[in-house]
C-alpha cells in the first residue's frame, strides 16, 4: 500500500529501539527521510545506518539530544528547522510505588515525557499550518486511560498527552495539520523480550511458549495474549500520518490488544 508519504520528513524522537525505531523503519519504508533521535548519539549513528542500507533511496539522519534537555533541544530545533511529520515518542517509565515517588521524580517525568514533547510540538506545528501539511502523533499508553497503580507518575504523563493531543487538534481546523495520539498495549520491545527470555531460563521451551506463559499468568486481560510487535505500531503509525489519515483529528487510537475493558 503507497501511503503518498514518499520525501516527507520526520523527526521520531526516542527512535534508537522500541516502538520509536520500527515507526522511524516503517516510514522510511514509505520513503520518508527519518531524523533518527535518542540521547546516544552512537545509537543513533547506528539506526541510521541500518535505515539506509533498508532504504537505500532515503536519507536518514542523526538527530541524537536529550530533548528534555532545553539547551539540547534548542541546538536540535536549529539543526532541523522543518519536518513534515512529527512523532513524540520519547518516554521514561518504571514500577514505583506511589509513597516512594519523590517531587522529583514527578518533575522529572513531567519535564520528560510532556513538556519536551509540547517545546517540540509549539516550535513545529505553526510551520505546519503555514507549509500546508503536516502530522504530530504523541506516543501514549494504555495507562492513560487504565491506570494500573504500579507506576502512577506515568500513567499521569500519558493521560496529559492525549489530553494535549485534543487541544492541539483544536487549531488545526480546516488545515491539512492533524495532532493525533496512538495509546499501545504492553510491547514486545528489547528490554521486555529480555526480561521475558531470562524469566524462564531455566526452562527449555521456545520464546513464544514463555511469552504465552507470561501472558496468562500476569496479563490475563489481554485478548490478543501476546505482546503487541514494535512494527505493528510502527505500520499504524505509517498510516495515521499519511494523507489517508486527514479525518483522524484529535483521535486517541487505540492498539492495546484488548487491554481496556470499555467501550471508549
Amino acid at each position: 500500500m503507497d501511503m503518498r508519504l514518499a520525501d516527507k520528513t520526520a523527526l521520531v524522537t526516542g527512535s534508537t529501539r522500541g516502538i520509536g525505531k520500527a515507526i522511524a523503519v516503517e516510514l522510511a519504508r514509505e520513503g520518508v527521510h527519518v531524523f533518527i533521535n535518542g540521547r546516544n548519539s552512537e545509537e543513533a549513528e547506528q539506526t541510521v545506518q541500518e535505515i539506509k542500507a533498508l532504504f537505500p533511496a532515503t536519507t536518514p539522519q542523526n538527530a541524537a539530544a536529550d530533548i528534555a534537555d532545553k539547551k539540547q533541544r534548542e541546538a536540535l530545533l536549529k539543526k532541523f528547522p522543518h519536518v513534515d511529520i512529527l512523532v513524540n515518542n520519547t518516554g521514561i517509565y518504571e514500577i514505583m510505588p506511589y509513597e516512594d515517588i519523590t517531587d522529583e521524580v514527578w518533575e522529572r517525568y513531567f519535564q520528560t515525557n510532556v513538556l519536551a514533547a509540547n517545546a517540540l510540538s509549539k516550535f513545529y506545528l505553526p510551520k505546519m499550518l503555514e507549509n500546508g501539511f503536516g502530522r504530530i502523533l504523541f506516543i501514549a499508553s494504555e495507562e492513560a486511560l487504565m491506570p494500573s497503580g504500579q507506576m502512577p507518575q506515568y500513567a499521569m504523563t500519558k493521560s496529559m498527552l492525549l489530553s494535549l493531543s485534543k487541544s492541539l487538534s483544536k487549531l488545526t481546523a480546516g488545515s491539512n495539520a492533524t495532532v493525533n495520539s496512538i495509546m499501545p498495549g504492553p510491547t514486545l520491545s528489547e528490554n521486555v523480550y529480555q526480561i521475558i527470555d531470562h524469566l524462564y531460563a531455566d526452562e527449555d521451551m521456545p520464546f513464544e511458549e514463555k511469552e504465552k506463559r507470561f501472558m496468562a499468568t500476569n496479563l490475563p486481560q489481554s485478548e490478543l495474549q501476546r505482546f503487541i510487535r514494535p512494527s505493528e505500531i510502527g505500520r499504524l503509525a505509517a498510516f495515521v500520518c499519511s494523507p489517508d489519515a486527514s479525518a483522524f483529528r484529535g483521535s486517541p487510537i487505540r492498539m492495546d490488544g484488548g487491554m481496556v475493558p470499555t467501550i471508549f
